[in-house]
């Protein structure tokens, strides 16, 4: 295990999160774009210990941080497990947790668009929107359903450009549009490249 990652008052962190079950090249794609495009100083992988919308249990989290850490060589990112660490499993119980322990940090939470359009299922999805950045990330075949989602719908009036975003008064979210990767860590485990 790595310790907690550093962080100083007015940094602005990209969190991306999920099981990465596997990591593979579009997580890796959607970081350099999310550092860019949104302005991040950093961007944390937050390696989930399971996901409560999903039935299926993830590979062992030891097996999924060393390919993450092989895959992911960029100095600016770094792959956590920090939920482990807080014992937290749901998003907003995390970004409660990670505001109280790095204070003056501006957070911006990176999300591909297919997660947008059921963000509004995700447990105190609200108090995300007013509380972090919400920084959306193009993805194959969900734009249009993602801009006309409930939580897209909802706070229409908050979202802004992509560069304004890590400056932006909460409550902000951005859309980036970008070049995309087709790849998903279910089509890998689909094909049997990974267990």
């Amino acid at each position: 295990m790595q310790g907690w990652p550093i962080a100083e008052r007015g940094m602005v962190i990209g969190l991306l999160g999920g099981s990465f079950d596997p990591a593979h090249a579009g997580h890796v794609h959607i970081t350099h774009e999310a550092l860019v495009r949104f302005g991040l100083d950093r961007v944390w992988w937050l390696v989930s210990p399971g996901n409560p919308l999903k039935a299926r249990g993830p590979r062992p989290m030891d097996e999924r941080l060393e390919r993450a850490r092989a895959l992911m060589q960029d100095p600016r990112v770094q792959v956590t497990d920090l939920e482990a660490r807080l014992g937290t499993r749901y998003t907003a119980a995390t970004l409660r947790a990670l505001t109280r322990r790095y204070p003056g940090v501006r957070f911006v939470w990176l999300m591909g668009a297919d997660n947008l359009v059921q963000f509004h299922q995700w447990d105190d999805w609200r108090w995300i929107m007013q509380n972090v950045r919400i920084g959306v990330l193009a993805r194959p075949g969900w734009g249009a359903k993602a801009r006309l989602g409930h939580a897209a719908r909802a706070f229409r009036a908050e979202q802004v450009p992509p560069r304004q975003l890590a400056g932006a008064s909460l409550p902000a979210w951005a859309f980036a549009d970008m070049p995309m990767v087709n790849q998903s860590s279910s089509a890998i485990r689909a094909r049997g490249e990974w267990g």
